[in-house]
């Protein structure tokens, strides 16, 4: 196969989720750090750029999880959800709706400017780092990534 056929990777069974997921992941991530940053030194565009990072990553979750599910229909031609899979599937829901709810809280916050920003959200923001990490390390098996040799 040709690496550079555009149509064979956009009709692959399993590739746009490979290849999709990324970026959500990595713009929450960046959304965490400049939230992490923004608590510390109280700069105002640090929180504004963790804002536009979440944002960012809530939307693009949303096809992710959708070439998620057809990857498991197509490429893994709907086999049974247990094990790995199942793990994969509940961590990476729970990582998509945490994405949303750090979302919300900091649109919450710009709604009610004076209140601010509550602190526990550094701790869900915290533990949805930990579960998109987990989500990633059971997608790279079902993708045979870290399959082992």
């Amino acid at each position: 196969m040709n690496p550079f056929a555009i149509k064979a990777a956009l009709l692959a069974k399993h590739a746009q989720h490979v290849a999709l997921i990324h970026f959500p992941l990595a713009l929450f991530m960046a959304g965490v750090v400049f939230d992490f940053l923004a608590q510390k030194t109280k700069k105002r565009g640090l929180l504004e750029a963790a804002y536009y990072n979440l944002l960012g990553a809530a939307i693009f979750a949303l096809p992710a999880v959708v070439t998620g599910i057809l990857a498991w229909r197509f490429q893994l031609e709907g086999q049974k959800r247990k094990g790995i899979l199942l793990m994969h599937l509940v961590l990476g829901a729970t990582s998509t709706i945490l994405t949303w709810l750090a979302w919300a809280l900091h649109v919450r916050a710009r709604r009610q400017m004076p209140k601010g920003l509550p602190v526990f959200r550094l701790a869900l923001e915290t533990a949805a780092v930990v579960i998109v990490g987990l989500t990633g390390h059971l997608g790279g098996f079902l993708s045979a990534v870290n399959a082992p040799s």
